[in-house]
């Protein structure tokens, strides 16, 4: 795989997404729903099925709390970004400056999420499938909330940037490969919480239906073949 792909992919989703609310403007919730069930599927099943059965490989017995550790923080971090991270923003409230906790949560769970990139390739799909619907939700709140043009270009970019930030530090700072098993178990953890409330949150009152199903199982399909 190119060198570049990795980090390409999610920096590349998020800015089609926020172009593409900002110039559609999609209204058709339950197609962004569909989406959404299939990107948490998608990024659950690699997290199952590729980074999870390596990182045991390590034989560290702490993988275990580590993974708890990064449940638990995905948990607080969604105090402040209200659930952002899976596509669960609501109100149409005019927004007079920059939500800076919404903001700052993102970044850092963008970031966290770039990490075990660096070593599992093929994450930065799951990744940037998984950020393509988050990046036309934001844009379309902010938009709707009347936040100020330029605040939403910087929330997005700086958002699109985070996750190939993070594989960048992985890749040149020792110190971070150290304890990449460590990292890496802890984004496990976020990663098992945001997909998970994904699939779950996909559909009103938590109900399965034929076309949310087909998306969750094309989505344990197609990670199972990368």
């Amino acid at each position: 795989m190119n060198t570049y792909f990795p980090l390409l992919l999610p920096l590349l989703s998020v800015l089609i997404g926020y172009v593409f609310a900002l110039f559609l403007k999609p209204e058709a919730k339950k197609n962004l729903k569909l989406l959404l069930a299939f990107s948490g599927s998608f990024l659950l099943s690699l997290t199952v099925m590729h980074l999870l059965p390596t990182l045991y490989e390590a034989h560290n017995s702490s993988v275990g709390l580590y993974i708890m550790l990064g449940i638990l923080f995905q948990i607080i971090l969604e105090f402040f970004s209200k659930g952002a991270e899976h596509g669960h923003v609501h109100g149409h409230e005019k927004l007079f400056k920059m939500p800076w906790l919404l903001f700052v949560s993102l970044c850092i769970h963008a970031l966290l999420e770039g990490f075990p990139v660096s070593h599992q390739h093929e994450l930065a799909l799951g990744i940037a499938i998984h950020h393509f619907p988050i990046a036309i939700i934001l844009t379309t709140f902010f938009v709707n909330a009347q936040l100020n043009k330029k605040a939403i270009f910087l929330f997005m970019i700086s958002f699109a940037i985070m996750t190939p930030l993070g594989t960048l530090l992985s890749d040149i700072l020792p110190f971070l490969n150290d304890y990449y098993t460590e990292i890496t178990a802890v984004v496990i953890g976020i990663l098992f919480h945001i997909s998970s409330t994904i699939i779950f949150e996909s559909s009103e009152g938590h109900k399965f239906n034929i076309a949310k199903v087909s998306m969750i199982v094309l989505g344990i399909v197609l990670a199972y073949f990368i």
